[in-house]
């Protein structure tokens, strides 16, 4: 059985749109594009270097496997040890209409998305980590699908955009398995699925 990993930058209210640039997505008019930016230091390289060192492959929506299609590729694999692994990884790519799947070792899901990726959990390879893919991430949360959270939460309330828990996430509990800090007041965590809630 595969794990299923949410890696995800977020704010200290929960914000994850966008975290690397203005042009990942300025949808609902998101004006704070690149807010991570400030606090990667030589301890965020190591994390990110560590998390994406292992074999996986990706889930990834839409939008984000545009964006990264359109990058990743471009990148020198023998200076950038993050664009060696993602343009290694077998891409699972969730779209409700057509896409041109550009990027190598890309697969579309599609129709009972839902259901496939759980048949997809089901079957021996690498785990599956997910990065981005903001609208994804609610479906996967809402199907109980995620086995654990790589949380970087970063010292910054944004106010306004897309945000990591939206609505219809099921109740869940998760139990911290590790957690460290960067210089710049990061909060590095990982959390696996434990459960229900107690009470």
């Amino acid at each position: 059985m595969r794990k299923l990993v949410v890696l995800t930058f977020i704010s200290l209210d929960g914000v994850m749109q966008a975290p690397g640039g203005p042009e990942e997505d300025a949808s609902g008019g998101f004006a704070y594009g690149g807010w991570t930016f400030p606090y990667f230091d030589e301890f965020m390289g190591g994390v990110m270097g560590e998390q994406m060192g292992m074999p996986f492959d990706l889930l990834l929506g839409r939008n984000t496997y545009e964006l990264f299609a359109s990058f990743w590729p471009r990148q020198d694999e023998k200076t950038d040890p993050a664009a060696a692994a993602l343009n290694k990884a077998k891409k699972y790519v969730v779209s409700h209409s057509a896409i041109k799947l550009t990027w190598e070792n890309s697969v579309l899901i599609d129709g009972d998305v839902f259901a496939k990726i759980k048949a997809l959990k089901q079957q021996d390879g690498p785990m599956l980590q997910v990065h981005g893919s903001s609208n994804l991430i609610q479906g996967l949360l809402k199907n109980d699908l995620v086995d654990e959270l790589w949380l970087k939460t970063f010292p910054v309330i944004l106010g306004t955009g897309k945000r990591l828990l939206g609505e219809g996430t099921i109740p869940a509990a998760f139990e911290l398995v590790q957690s460290s800090s960067s210089p710049s007041g990061v909060i590095v965590a990982t959390y696996k699925r434990a459960g229900k809630i107690k009470t």
